[in-house]
């Protein structure tokens, strides 16, 4: 029984060596892996290498996962975009505050572990970071987050649970349906990309009274310029096109956050 958990254990440690984060190569030549196994008999050699030697051989076998991840600044100083090259939520945009409204995605409850991160937001091929404060130093965030990145993806887990239904509920009467409409289909192809560049969103909350009611997501949610933005850009572009726009607000906190908020009470106070 000693010599097969010994066997597990070099087994690991070779697979370790072996990170789809590093080269197609071993980081160690082979022969000093197998020199650790003389203090075996003969018999329990040949077993164990051939052991190992099925294992290395299925582990070179594999497609590893080849990811080069970049990073972009955005104007908000405490915010940096990850491009890691591949689709992270595809059509969609998702924005998580903390680490209660996080419980849907497996990859941003692992984001949410590094110390310094604030929020978390998944663009359709990006992902947002939002740091704690000034002080806290992108150098020390940028390799946990390049880590947790690769690790995830390499996992093949899904980015958020199937079962998990996006929050896309909207507010406004009948009668301005086709105001409405006209709106949704202004942000989704003239406004949400620019902002998406930027590492955030603006999301469509409700229009009543001639107000446009807008969530800023992302970057955007503690970004300094984003007040400008909505009102010099967003608010000029929608009375540009759409005469009965009147003004844009932002909405700071939906119900689904107060619902999220009181529900992480409830749990903190179960713990007491």
């Amino acid at each position: 029984m000693a010599n097969k958990v010994t066997a597990c254990r070099l087994l690991k440690f070779t697979k370790n060596l072996h990170s789809i984060r590093s080269a197609s190569q071993l980081a160690v030549p082979l022969s000093s892996v197998f020199s650790s196994l003389n203090r075996f008999n003969q018999s329990q050699r040949q077993l164990l290498n051939s052991t190992l030697l099925f294992n290395m051989r299925e582990l070179h076998m594999s497609k590893p996962l080849q990811m080069f991840i970049q990073t972009q600044d955005t104007p908000n100083p405490n915010s940096m975009k990850f491009l890691p090259g591949i689709e992270v939520l595809g059509s969609t945009t998702m924005d998580f505050s903390s680490v209660s409204e996080a419980f849907c995605s497996p990859l941003a409850k692992l984001l949410f572990r590094i110390e310094g991160v604030k929020s978390v937001f998944l663009g359709p091929d990006f992902i947002t970071i939002t740091k704690v404060d000034d002080e806290t130093n992108w150098n020390t965030i940028k390799p946990e987050v390049f880590a947790t990145i690769m690790d995830f993806f390499s996992s093949g887990l899904p980015v958020v649970n199937e079962k998990v239904k996006s929050d896309d509920t909207t507010s406004h009467s009948e009668e301005d349906e086709d105001t409405v409409l006209l709106i949704q289909e202004l942000l989704d192809t003239r406004i949400r990309p620019t902002v998406q560049e930027d590492g955030g969103d603006i999301i469509f909350k409700s229009f009543k009274d001639g107000i446009v009611h807008l969530k800023m997501q992302g970057a955007c949610t503690t970004c300094p310029s984003s007040m400008v933005t909505l009102k010099s850009g967003v608010q000029n572009m929608l009375q540009f096109y759409i005469p009965e726009v009147i003004s844009v607000e932002q909405v700071v906190e939906d119900e689904t956050d107060r619902k999220a908020n009181e529900e992480f009470e409830k749990f903190e106070k179960k713990l007491e």
